[in-house]
């Protein structure tokens, strides 16, 4: 009897368990997009330059990027438990440091280190739900999971458009990270209560110099993307380039030198002979490529170039947003019965609504935030259809004992997507309206958007044809 009440016990921890890891992922994802509708406020009062507005999202990205391989592996080393309170709390304290920044650049660097230690909080949520729901409950945990992830985009969409108009307390912008400190506070208490210990790994090794090559590698190659437009695309810009493209294949050179020397490499060598899986991470870079870029621009033609409020342009977003997690709802399904075949149909759905929506803007000189909200649901249901399955059909070549550095891989490549349509897209926003108009930036971002993601999808029906003679 006493054994029955103590899984009874336990079976109900876990579910408070979830809650608590899921709470933290949640935040982590409403802070990815709460900054975007707060970014022009931001820009004004910090004086901030086009430059600055990009990296203040990209710098966030390139950081989580190339160290979330190594915050999962120090969950191994250290015990999940122990590296999702530092991150947590890093995360809390970072984002105090974000709210307090006086100046473009103290922003950039707080956003920087705002990344690492999210680095080292997020890949603890997925090792807890596959320690945790290891039974029949498994579908129903991660069923969780995936809605939380699509509701933190409508959430931080609402909360940076509300917060930036209520002005609380006279914080303004500062506000979108203010409100990081209390909850962070509450969801590290609650795990420091009852989350459970986790053994560590024995044999497990961190390869410090890799995540510094590889941050460096990736910091010179997007960078100067960044700071282009201010410094008018001096020379210097392509040879620091040229290095970030030498620093990246020493990478690889120097995970090979791990391998050999019985160390264990940020990335595991063996998955580089699986042509699938490379196709596979093509089609993951291209899409997340006109992902945030896409929330970037859209909120900077609202904001900059209609002059739509910031809960207004906030609000417009909510639609899609919900389309986007009724799509991911239903993708699941269809993708277990047609593979690939449904993240194509949404890639094709994402150029339909990019094509609705540049037909509104061309035609009407001032769209309402309700023409382009309808415009934008296509967009958004077609970017569930693909975002939900797409980790899945990456992965599917991939063998199960390579399957936690594949995840590591795919979770890097798909943020340093983000990073670079932000610094890439932003970029050529920024040249156009400075010498046409924020409309005429906007137009020329959807025609780059819709050349993405029709790579993405000659990606995928790529993968699709190695799959199928392997």
């Amino acid at each position: 009897m006493h054994q029955i009440v103590t899984q009874q016990r336990d079976s109900t921890r876990r579910w408070w368990v979830l809650a608590i890891v899921v709470a933290a992922q949640f935040m982590f994802g409403v802070d990815a997009f709460v900054v975007n509708v707060a970014i022009p406020t931001i820009a004004v009062e910090l004086k901030a330059s086009p430059a600055q507005i990009e990296s203040i999202i990209a710098i966030y990205l390139i950081a989580y990027a190339t160290l979330v391989v190594t915050g999962g592996r120090l969950g191994d080393i250290h015990g999940t438990k122990t590296i999702f309170l530092a991150g947590v709390l890093g995360f809390t304290a970072t984002s105090l440091w974000c709210g307090l920044a006086q100046s473009g650049l103290e922003l950039i660097v707080a956003r920087l280190a705002q990344g690492a230690t999210a680095a080292l909080m997020v890949p603890q949520v997925l090792a807890t739900l596959h320690l945790l729901f290891a039974d029949g409950q498994r579908s129903r945990a991660f069923a969780i999971y995936g809605i939380v992830l699509g509701l933190a985009g409508a959430a931080g969409f609402l909360l940076g458009g509300l917060l930036v108009t209520i002005d609380l307390a006279g914080t303004g912008w500062r506000s979108v990270f203010f409100v990081n400190v209390p909850c962070g506070l509450v969801i590290a208490a609650a795990a420091w209560r009852i989350m459970p210990s986790v053994p560590r790994r024995s044999g497990t090794k961190l390869d410090i110099k890799g995540s510094i090559v590889l941050f460096a590698g990736l910091l010179c190659l997007i960078g100067p993307l960044l700071f282009g437009h201010d410094v008018g695309w001096a020379p210097w810009l392509w040879a620091v380039m040229a290095t970030g493209g030498a620093i990246l294949a020493a990478f690889l050179k120097l995970e090979r030198k791990v391998a050999r020397a019985g160390g264990m490499p940020l990335v595991d060598l063996a998955l580089l002979s699986d042509v699938a899986f490379l196709r596979g991470l093509g089609a993951a870079f291209f899409f997340f490529a006109a992902n945030l870029s896409f929330y970037l621009v859209m909120t900077l033609y609202m904001q900059r170039g209609l002059e739509i409020p910031p809960l207004t342009a906030g609000l417009a977003f909510i639609p899609l947003a919900l389309a986007f997690v009724v799509a991911s709802r239903h993708s699941g399904v269809r993708a277990r019965h047609r593979g690939t075949k449904v993240l194509i149909e949404g890639c094709v759905l994402q150029i339909v609504g990019l094509a609705a929506l540049a037909l509104v803007v061309f035609h009407l000189a001032a769209p309402t935030p309700m023409a382009l909200a309808l415009a934008m649901v296509v967009f958004g249901y077609g970017q569930g259809l693909v975002m939900a399955p797409l980790s899945g059909a990456v992965l599917s070549s991939v063998k199960p004992a390579a399957a936690g550095s594949a995840s590591g891989i795919y979770g890097t490549t798909a943020q340093i997507g983000n990073a670079a349509g932000v610094a890439a897209i932003g970029a050529v926003f920024f040249a156009v309206e400075a010498v046409q108009s924020a409309r005429a930036g906007f137009l020329v971002s959807l025609a780059l958007f819709v050349a993405l993601i029709m790579i993405c999808a000659a990606f995928l029906a790529w993968m699709r044809r190695a799959s199928a003679s392997s």
